[in-house]
């Protein structure tokens, strides 16, 4: 059996990419959107002041349109997989472009900065797609055809609207 479809990391993965998809879909309604979401074996949440019904109308959508093919609406450009990626290779290129030049002997090279500058640069604009691509082969997955909706559910607390999507895979 394939790491990618071993139980529960693959309920996991069709979560995040209705997470993934539901945010597609309420982007649409709301352009400026700001919202974070998490996904675990039971479901996702979506932190963000929405409104339930679109919130609901948007999950809904969203899953009925994976399921009749749109497959790329389970990745995100802004997912926290393709963060990480850049924030990885940023943070090596700048170390291994600072550890490589200028005199061994001292402890920050200020002379290797341009360098270490260019080198983040570089990294950053590989690791777009880089992460991308990442994410479509091990965080999500945009087979759901045996997800199903079971509850969604909005709370605040202290300012932060959330809502608990439940989902069950059959």
């Amino acid at each position: 059996m394939s790491i990618h479809n071993f139980y529960p990391f693959i309920n996991i993965r069709r979560n995040h990419g209705l997470e993934h998809a539901t945010i597609h879909m309420l982007s649409r309604k709301y352009p400026n959107l700001s919202m974070v979401g998490r996904s675990d074996l039971h479901g996702f949440t979506l932190y963000g002041n929405v409104k339930t019904d679109d919130v609901t109308h948007a999950t809904s959508e969203a899953l009925q349109r994976m399921k009749n093919g749109e497959k790329n609406l389970a990745v995100h450009s802004r997912c926290g997989t393709v963060l990480a990626t850049t924030g990885i290779l940023t943070g090596l290129a700048t170390f291994l472009s600072i550890s490589m030049t200028g005199n061994p002997n001292r402890r920050f090279r200020w002379a290797a900065l341009p360098e270490a500058i260019l080198a983040a640069t570089f990294a950053a604009v590989v690791a777009q797609p880089l992460g991308l691509a990442i994410q479509a082969r091990y965080t999500v997955t945009a087979d759901v055809e045996k997800v199903n909706i079971v509850s969604i559910t909005r709370n605040e607390k202290r300012g932060l609207t959330t809502h608990r999507i439940t989902t069950t895979q059959s």
